[in-house]
Parts: C-alpha cells; structure tokens; sequence
C-alpha cells in the first residue's frame, strides 16, 4: 500500500501516469485526498485529466477539503467540458465561503461527471453571503463569464444562482447578458442574482421582462422591479395587475406596487385590502403601511383584529408599526411579529419585515429589549440578531453584547457574526 501511495504522489511528474487505468487513478485521487489540504497541488493536475471520471474525482475532492488554497483550481475547473464538473466547481467555490453548500448545492446529489443536471433546481434560493464576507474577484469573474457563455443552460443557470449568493455585483454585466439566453432557468436564476445584488440601476434593464410568458420568470422579473425600486415601472404594474393570467402573478404586482408606495396606488391598495386572497390582502396592507397615511390606522386596526390568517396578519402587523405602533407589549403589533419569529411556518416571512422596520432607528429601539428579556427564545435572538446585523448602528454593537456571553454557542455565534456585519457596514 506505501509502495502505491508512493506512485500516487510521483503521478504529477511521471507522464506515464496518465498510461495506468481509469479505475487506479481514481483510486490515486481519492488517496492523495485522505492527505488533506497539503495534497491539493498534487490534486490539482489531475484536473486535466483525458478523462471526465479522474477530473470529477478531483474536483469533488478538492471542493470538499475546501480551504483558501482550492479556490485557483476550482476556478479553473469552471471551464472544464464536462457539466457536473463544472457545477462542482461551482458550488465548491460557494462552499468555501459558505461551508456546508456543497451538500444542498445543484452538485449535492451528483454521482458522477456525466449525471444528467436536468430537474434538480428548486425554488428556494434565499442564500446569502453576510456583508462582512469578502470574495475574490477572481472567483465572481469566472462565475459571471459561466453565466453569461457556458456550454449548457443547466451550468450557465447555477452559475448565476452562485453569482447572486456571492453578491458578486462586478459580474453584473454577464447576468444582463444571461438574460438574452431566452431559457427560463437561466432568466430566473439571473433575476435572482440581480435582486440579491440590488444595485437599483439594474431595475430598468430587466423591465422587458414584466410580461414574460413563463411564470416564474415573470413573477421574478416584477418581484426584483418592486426590490429595487424602479418607479418608472409603476405604470406596466399597474396595467398589469388588472391582466394578471394568474393569481401569482397577481400577488407579486401588488407586492412589488407595495414596495413603491405612491398616493395614486393607495385606491389599489384599499381594493386588494378587501380581496378573499391572503396574498394579496397581505401585500395591500404593505402598500399602506409605507405610505404612511394616518387616515388609514383605524381601517388596518379593525383588519389586524379580525384577520384568521397568519400570513395577511404579519402584514397588517408591520403596516401598523409603521404608522407609528412601535410599543412592544403583550398584544401589540410588533410583538406579534417578534413572536412569530418562533413559528416554524412564519418565522422566514416575519424576520424580513422585522429587516425593513428595524431601518427606522425608533423602532430599532423599541426592538431591544425584546433582545434582552429573560424568556426571549433561541429563535428569537437569533433571528433579531440577523435583524440588527442589517439594520444596527452603533448603539445596536453593544446590545449585541449580551448576546455575544450568551450560554447558547448558536446564539453567541449569531450575536458576534451581527456584530460583525455591523462594523463592515459602519464608516
């Protein structure tokens, strides 16, 4: 076995290696793998490898030691021909910056090189790396060029999905580029990344695709105009809203008018207050939330206290707190947020909410102690430090203090990593 170990690791320097079988030299990969970090410039020739087999090997392995030394290799496996190989590549270059991604990423459940990529995505892409995190350019270059020119729509549609969880905004470019590709798993995933970036320039150059045919790509083109803020888009909104071929598609212009509130839409919005879909009786009540009128806080009363379902609650909960119900006591609205951060069901939609209110440096405040009381959960804390870690000033890096001691090493975990994000945002 030592005598083979010993071929294993000449394999970079004697060209006859490439001579030996398929089978023995993946059985050299995987080996030299077991050596750890050390072993990946040894590793790292077998990535062009004549075989696709070898190079997946290589590749799976290098992505999974997963220290600063693998990014070079990985970034060059982007351009192998094999697809899998590349998806590995990607999602070993997330996982650096987000350990554990290599098991939920497009590559997770891949076997081998040649594993077909098709009907693996889902619609769950909420991942993001935290602002204090930094990403080597080299990496968002290669990622973005993948996006826009890949081999294949599968590849070209998961770099872009690792393109927006890197907030690599210097690829933007690319993904307007991915958007001419007219395949939907390519135009959703780039819409993605886009509103993940959130650079609002971008809000005009997706605006053709508010009437896209394919569902998902259209809700995600008009969810990403109502993030972004694009204004000169109000209007298509508006005309689209009374077209809507579906009530998804419904919910998301509503939602995304929402985002934009204008007193010419608070008529659309006491409308779709009144409609029997939870969606967009949620959505309206946003609407009037950020448009602050005052004349509106008796109507949003009545509904937060006969509203049966959660989802539209959270959000007359948060229009109520932005009109100015900031007290945090037993029935009011803002503890009704906190507390649904509990909610296994609830929790995901509260915690944004709970993002946009905490930007008001008053109800940020009045948030605090709910940080601090004796029987605050574990969700709660956690999940109010992600809150403050996108909102906090520098008041808020000393409430996180007490989270920082605390005996739960999640909760301390999630109260330094606030802090942090924090510090990287503050002057």
């Amino acid at each position: 076995m030592r005598l083979f170990l010993t071929f294993v690791a000449a394999a970079t320097v004697l060209a006859g290696w490439q001579d030996a079988s398929v089978k023995d030299r993946v059985r050299g990969v995987r080996d030299l793998a077991k050596q750890g970090p050390g072993a990946i410039p040894r590793l790292e020739p077998y990535l062009a490898d004549q075989d696709a087999e070898v190079r997946w090997e290589a590749v799976k392995a290098i992505a999974e030691l997963g220290t600063q030394r693998c990014l070079d290799p990985l970034i060059k496996a982007t351009a192998d021909a094999e697809a899998g190989i590349r998806t590995r590549a990607v999602d070993g270059i997330v996982n650096f910056y987000i350990p554990g991604y290599l098991k939920t990423g497009l590559s997770g459940s891949l076997k081998r090189a040649t594993s077909s990529l098709k009907s693996r995505f889902t619609d769950t892409n909420t991942l993001l790396i935290d602002a204090h995190v930094s990403v080597r350019p080299e990496a968002i270059a290669a990622l973005g060029k993948m996006a826009r020119e890949g081999a294949d729509m599968e590849s070209r549609a998961n770099a872009a999905r690792a393109t927006g969880i890197l907030r690599g905004r210097a690829a933007l470019e690319d993904l307007y580029e991915a958007l001419r590709s007219k395949n939907s798993l390519v135009l959703y995933e780039s819409l993605i990344a886009i509103q993940k970036i959130r650079d609002v320039e971008s809000g005009p150059k997706i605006q053709y695709l508010l009437r896209d045919l394919h569902d998902s790509v259209q809700i995600a083109a008009i969810e990403t105009t109502g993030i972004l803020g694009n204004r000169a888009a109000i209007p298509d909104l508006r005309e689209l809203v009374e077209r809507a071929r579906n009530v998804k598609v419904q919910r998301a212009v509503v939602a995304a008018l929402a985002m934009m509130p204008e007193e010419q839409n608070r008529g659309l919005y006491l409308k779709y207050l009144e409609q029997k879909d939870e969606g967009l009786r949620g959505a309206a009540a946003e609407g009037l939330g950020r448009l602050k009128n005052m004349a509106d806080v008796p109507l949003l009363e009545r509904a937060f206290e006969t509203e049966k379902h959660m989802g539209a609650r959270l959000s007359l909960a948060f229009a109520m707190v932005m009109l100015g119900r900031t007290e945090l006591s037993e029935f009011s609205p803002l503890q009704y947020l906190v507390n649904t951060l509990n909610s296994r069901s609830y929790q995901d939609s509260a915690e944004p909410l709970l993002v946009e209110l905490g930007r008001d440096g008053a109800v940020r405040k009045a948030l605090y102690p709910a940080i601090r009381q004796l029987q605050a959960t574990k969700e709660e804390k956690m999940r109010l430090a992600r809150v403050f870690g996108q909102t906090g000033d520098k008041e808020t890096l000393g409430v996180l203090e007490t989270l920082k001691d605390d005996t739960d090493a999640e909760v301390a975990a999630e109260g330094s990593k606030a802090a942090r994000n924090i510090a990287a945002r503050l002057p």
